[in-house]
């Protein structure tokens, strides 16, 4: 049985967003004290820069009856990803909310690639293809995956254990013109500065359909913690009028919640 907890989440169209880590160059991320991105960019200063990220989502929904050993050796393998040479970033969690009245999600996956042929060769990769054969379809009833090219670099691109990111995906009315979708991701860019509590956001449109039932823009938003999210949540009236901006677009929202682990936290907490 699953032990995740999952509450039901007010938040919505415009949630701001989030995910696990990626290796560095030479750190080991999951083994430092939970601190501001700030302070983990200036020690990860030899990892080479980006001048592209690609974001990479997975949700996934355990089966009800899924044996919890089996769930948990599922996160750890797939947190095991981050040593392939593409992956710049990769956690697994579950989830610590959704917010979504058609889908029961249960976990999630962040991974960050420098380009989408990065991308492509990691989900090609034989130790990326076991997993999924191995772990993933035989606990797991339903998935889906959204990706994007980021609009900006994030100052740090594999987040601390301990921080915390909301992820929104939003499925747009039928024939919602281009002129829609750019203010939509205009809104969401203006986040952060509206809300100083995001250490980092970004968005864009989803770039592999086949997979994201129809969901078309994705955003990503990383706090320090959960008392930081929660702060920005609590501004429901500044929410609103962001949420309110783009209202009149959107047909349906998916909102999760995850916590980043630390290596010793990802199997003990399912």
């Amino acid at each position: 049985m699953i032990c995740a907890r999952l509450r039901p989440l007010v938040s919505s169209p415009l949630a701001f967003t989030i995910s696990t880590t990626k290796h560095s160059s030479s750190i080991n991320l999951r083994l430092l004290p939970r601190r501001s991105f700030s302070a983990v960019t200036a020690m990860s200063s030899s990892t080479p820069p980006q001048s592209q990220i690609i974001e990479h989502i997975v949700l996934f929904k355990a089966k009800d009856d899924a044996d919890s050993n089996k769930i948990a050796s599922m996160i750890n393998n797939l947190n095991a990803l981050a040593s392939l040479d593409q992956v710049l970033h990769i956690t697994a969690a579950p989830l610590h909310r959704l917010g979504s009245s058609a889908f029961t999600f249960t976990h999630v996956l962040h991974s960050r690639y420098g380009s989408k042929e990065d991308l492509s060769s990691y989900g090609a990769h034989p130790e990326h293809v076991r997993v999924v054969k191995e772990s993933v379809l035989p606990v797991c009833d339903d998935i889906m995956a959204v990706d994007w090219i980021a609009d900006r670099i994030p100052g740090t691109v594999a987040p601390p254990p301990g921080s915390v990111a909301k992820v929104t995906f939003l499925k747009l009315k039928e024939n919602a013109s281009d002129e829609a979708k750019s203010e939509i991701t205009g809104v969401i860019k203006g986040l952060s500065e509206k809300f100083p509590g995001i250490d980092q956001i970004t968005v864009g449109e989803n770039f592999s359909p086949a997979r994201a039932k129809g969901f078309s823009i994705a955003s990503i938003a990383y706090f320090k913690d959960l008392s930081e999210m929660e702060a920005v949540d609590a501004q429901k009236e500044l929410v609103n009028s962001q949420k309110d901006k783009v209202r009149d677009y959107v047909d349906s929202t998916i909102v999760v919640e995850f916590v980043v682990p630390s290596s010793s936290q990802t199997s003990s907490s399912l």
